[in-house]
């Protein structure tokens, strides 16, 4: 494969192959060179927007505070992890670019025309659950902002305020605020999201590295890479382990970027683009954020002389600022931040897989509205510090995106070996080469079952708690060997998908 974008059908003959619109519209149709405008500056500010957040923030540093690692622990786990992100989403953002085609799209090679819309759904729910907690958190810092800046607005935000399902007034108001701010970015369009993150990737940097000197400066500038938070040393096996569930913690906190970032690609110029912007966004990018973080925590500790777990939040520690101006700054910045990492890592995803259920009737913008309204009808606040609907329900479809991954890598690079035709998998007949048996993939069920099996274990049982940072290392690789073997009736033997006995076309 080049870098020169080639189909074997026109958007307008794949319009009049599907005039009822159950597999096409204009938004999951192939992006055109005309709209391939997010080259290697674009994706590194994408993974500037998805790393400069409060929530990634306080999970640096609660590896450093939380569980006693060393900055250089933290640090090169992360490193080892961003690592393993990049390979992953190089080979997604390779899918995105050949194809031009979104997730949901690309999955239908996979899955089928119809069963694509099983991983599409599953990855659309974890998208719109997260996408309402990011919103929620966003809101927490603008109220802050807000409460600070104007008194009476403080009143609607107090404990002995007035609620509405668990949050009060002044909650629900810059929840809303959020939400229409986000809504109507993306109801512009992916050239709005590339233009809003482009913008405000190296302003956050900006203010994180402002942060972070601040309280640094104020500490005396002194700092140990190789002690805890409590000045102890760590080394030998108990080291290598801390390593080892920093990497695991990097990738499962990116993991739905693996998949999501095809989405993204789609729109990029050459496959450089995709490996220059991944390696600069990822672990040059992430570990640098991340050791941001974490000597900006300790350093805070000293000046405050608090307790690091009662600032590890960067909205309890920005609070902690005494000049205004700069108390400001750096929360709008947050609230900037978590708009840009909920609208590349959520709303564009779920925009998409929603709209891939019903093309004709629902668009790239009707998804999103979607994806707003749940959010809000889910009230995340309820839920967001809920150990039974945060471990067990999202836990639960969060484990699943390992083999959904390594069921469509393996399928597309070494199965298929890269070869695919546009057509058919916009073709809503028997006629498709990816309608499989009635247009869902018997193999794909095949290889995802025994793996989710395997993944929910090790994210929902108790017993496998030792191992449960590293159930994607088991259930990607797992999904991805048994499809392997089932497809290409090695060991494992099955009737063949129907429409396997075709050699698909060449783009």
């Amino acid at each position: 494969m080049t870098d020169q974008f080639v189909h074997d059908v026109s958007n307008e003959e794949l319009h009049a192959q599907d005039p009822d619109g159950r597999l096409y519209n204009e938004d999951l149709a192939p992006a055109q060179p005309s709209h391939r405008k997010w080259n290697a500056y674009q994706l590194f500010s994408l993974w500037m927007n998805d790393a400069h957040n409060a929530g990634n923030y306080t999970w640096a540093a609660g590896l450093f505070v939380g569980l006693g690692m060393s900055a250089f622990d933290v640090t090169l786990g992360i490193f080892l992890g961003s690592i393993i992100i990049l390979i992953g989403c190089t080979l997604s953002g390779f899918m995105g670019h050949a194809t031009g085609t979104p997730y949901p799209v690309i999955s239908r090679i996979t899955w089928g025309v119809w069963g694509a819309n099983i991983p599409a759904l599953v990855r659309g729910v974890v998208a719109i659950a997260w996408y309402g907690v990011q919103t929620y958190l966003a809101s927490i810092a603008l109220n802050a902002l807000l409460s600070r800046a104007i008194p009476a607005f403080r009143d609607l935000s107090t404990t002995s305020a007035p609620s509405i399902l668990g949050l009060s007034v002044g909650g629900w108001i810059c929840f809303l605020i959020l939400s229409l701010i986000q809504l109507i970015i993306v109801r512009n369009g992916m050239e709005a999201v590339r233009h809003f993150q482009g913008l405000a990737g190296p302003i956050i940097w900006i203010v994180m590295l402002t942060l972070m000197f601040y309280f640094l400066g104020k500490a005396g500038w002194g700092f140990d890479w190789f002690s805890g938070p409590k000045g102890q040393t760590v080394t030998g096996g108990a080291q290598a382990r801390n390593i080892l569930i920093a990497m695991a913690q990097t990738v499962g906190t990116l993991a739905t970027l693996m998949l999501n970032f095809a989405d993204f690609a789609r729109y990029s110029p050459s496959r450089k683009a995709v490996v220059v912007g991944n390696l600069w966004g990822l672990p040059i990018n992430w570990t640098a954020f991340a050791v941001t973080s974490v000597i900006t925590t300790a350093a805070a500790a000293k000046v405050l002389h608090a307790d690091m777990n009662e600032i590890k939040d960067p909205g309890i520690l920005i609070s902690h600022v005494d000049n205004s101006v700069m108390f400001y700054i750096f929360t709008g910045a947050f609230v900037f931040a978590t708009i840009g990492v909920n609208i590349v890592a959520n709303f564009v995803s779920a925009a998409f897989d929603i709209s891939n259920v019903n093309p004709k009737r629902i668009s790239f913008r009707t998804g999103g509205l979607i994806t707003a309204i749940a959010a809000i009808v889910v009230t995340p606040w309820n839920y967001f510090n809920n150990p039974i609907v945060v471990g067990y329900f999202l836990g639960s479809l969060g484990a699943l995106l390992g083999p959904f991954f390594g069921i469509l890598i393996v399928d597309f690079f070494l199965v298929r070996k890269q070869k695919f035709s546009i057509r058919h998998m916009y073709l809503p007949s028997p006629k498709s080469i990816y309608y499989y048996n009635k247009g869902v993939s018997r193999y794909a069920l095949y290889a995802l079952i025994p793996s989710a099996i395997v993944a929910l274990s090790i994210a929902l049982v108790p017993w496998f708690a030792a191992i449960q940072d590293f159930g994607w290392f088991i259930g990607a690789p797992l999904a991805g060997i048994i499809y392997y073997l089932i497809a290409n009736n090695r060991v494992i033997v099955l009737p063949h998908d129907t429409a396997e006995e075709s050699e698909p076309a060449t783009a």
